[in-house]
Order: C-alpha cells, then structure tokens, then sequence
C-alpha cells in the first residue's frame, strides 16, 4: 500500500479488517516498526476520534505522531495551480507540500467540501495537490468526497460482530443505509465511502435507501439496491448504517427534513434485530433516538473505538510496503 485515499488503494479488503482485528487483540506487537519515523496530521478541519485515534494508531506502531492545524495555526493555502496570489491565501501547496514531506515519513490530510461547487469538490482538489508534491505516502483522514478510514472501521465492525455472533446471520448479511435528518447540509463523504467499501468487500447484501432528490453518485453506489421506502428497505436487515447527507444533483442542499426517517425502537422491530451504526458526531433525537444511542443494538461506540486498530493496520501496511 502506497497510499490510503479510498478502497482502490486496498488489494484485499479481508485481509486489511483481519489485520486490523490482529492489532486489537495486540496492538504492541509491531511497536518497534515505526521507530526513528514521524507521521504528519493535517487538519484543514475540525476532528475527535480521527485525530485521537490516529495519534494512538501511530504510537502503538513506535511512530511519533505531530498534529498541526492548518485553520488555526497555519497560513491560508493556495491550490489553484498558476494562481495569482494578491487575495487572502499566504502560501502555495507547491511549497508548503514538499517541505511537509521532508519533515514526515507519512503524510495525512483532513479536509472537508464546501458544498457549493460540486465540480471543485469531487475534484478532490487538496488532497490530489499533496498526493502530486509532498513525496511521500498520504493518508486521508476525510477528503470532500469520502471517509476510507472511517469505512475501514465500519467493516471491521460488522466482521468483528458476525465472529461473535454467526448464529444469527443466514448467509450474507443485509446491511441498510438509511439518511437521517439534520438540522444543516451535510458532506456526502461518509455514505459515499460506506457505499464504496460495502460494494467492493461483495460480502453483504447492500441497500441504500433515502428520500425522493438525495441520490448519491452512481461510481460510489454502483451494485447497491437503492429504495425509497425505508419501512420496506429496513425489512430483515442485519446492520442499519445511519448517516445524514445534502442532496448530489442540485448540490449541497437540504430539500427534505422528514423527522419520520429517524429511527426508532419501532422501526428497529421491521428487521433481523439489526445492530446500528453511526459515524459520530451524532445529533441525538434527530438523526437517532436515544433509545437506540443507549440501547442493545447500538454498536456506535464499539465502532469509534475500532477507529485505532483501522488507522494502526493501514499506517503499518504503508510501513511495511515503503521498507
């Protein structure tokens, strides 16, 4: 592995969550690999779990992990390629990128679209410009348009779960994701990375369901079955994966906020008594109920806490690779 940007960076998704699964019944076993190395964390954008995580992640390989943000205590970047700088940006990506590169024997970046110009966010502008001049491997702790190591983590979760309970799974599971309301316009990165990773793993039967205008871009959700019904898409399902997103086609909007796609206990009862996911940060009695936050079939904090073994098995794998 090179780099981590999305799944087409993973040869073997299994391998990947097994490893990662490795690291949590052991996470010194490797804690000499990164020694003498440092990792970069750039934030463009606020982070919790992404940032913490990663942090542990590299400590337990022997790394020592440096966080730096940008939006706070850096200067203002330019990526326009041939831009003239008389505006607010201070420093070039063409600069500020190799030096970065000098300083870390890997690189991650953080950054979030602005949901105004589709084109300039699924461009992947940022990350594609430190990908180009920083020299070295990157890692994306979020880009505009996906969340792979959040992704990563969600199918360890699942794994990790069926292990501990086969029983109640016939053959595939069927794994749901549902929109959710929100009070604002949301990134469609998490469920286009969900998507991504669902499909491209081939080990679930994969539904997406949300309201009439908040399709997301077919290259993401290719091989899913996508409904607009979620009472019926909830049927005999295994996980329910929950996530706010603002509309793809006229961009970055909010056009539906039906509180009655918010799940409940009663909603629960349509399925396999389905386990629940959620990315977090998450707007209570919003997007979920707090009887399923705090009840049995909540696997959210399970979830966040297997964000450290994601991390740990992809900053190891790009190690191991760059040897």
């Amino acid at each position: 592995m090179k780099n981590f940007i999305s799944v087409e960076d993973v040869s073997d998704i299994s391998s990947l969550v097994e490893k990662a699964l490795s690291y949590k019944a052991n996470p010194f076993v490797d804690k000499t690999l990164g020694t003498n190395k440092r990792i970069g964390l750039l934030f463009l954008n606020p982070s919790l779990r992404t940032r913490l995580s990663t942090q542990v992640a590299a400590q337990n390989l022997g790394m020592e992990p440096i966080v730096f943000n940008v939006d706070k205590e850096g200067w203002a970047l330019e990526f326009e390629e041939g831009a003239v700088m008389n505006g607010n940006t201070v420093e070039h990506v063409r600069d500020a990128a190799p030096i970065l590169g000098s300083y870390f024997d890997i690189l991650c970046i953080r950054t979030f679209p602005s949901l105004k110009n589709r084109e300039d966010d699924y461009g992947e502008k940022y990350i594609s410009q430190f990908l180009k001049y920083a020299g070295v491997p990157i890692i994306s702790l979020e880009s505009a348009t996906l969340h792979p190591l959040q992704s990563l983590t969600d199918i360890i979760t699942i794994t990790e779960h069926l292990k501990s309970s086969p029983s109640g799974v016939g053959g595939k599971p069927k794994i749901v994701l549902t929109w959710a309301p929100h009070i604002k316009p949301l990134p469609q990165c998490v469920a286009n990375s969900f998507s991504q990773w669902v499909n491209a793993w081939g080990e679930a039967d994969f539904v997406i369901t949300h309201p009439e205008e908040y399709e997301l871009a077919e290259k993401f959700t290719k091989g899913a079955t996508i409904i607009d019904n979620q009472d019926e898409a909830l049927k005999d399902a295994d996980f329910i994966y929950v996530k706010n997103w603002s509309t793809y086609n006229d961009y970055g909007k909010i056009k539906c906020n039906d509180l009655s796609w918010m799940l409940t206990e009663e909603k629960l009862k349509l399925t396999n008594n389905a386990k629940v996911m959620h990315c977090l940060p998450v707007r209570r009695n919003i997007e979920l109920s707090d009887e399923i936050l705090d009840g049995p079939n909540s696997l959210v904090t399970q979830e966040a806490s297997n964000r450290v073994w994601a991390a740990q098995a992809v900053i190891s794998s790009i190690l191991t690779a760059s040897k």
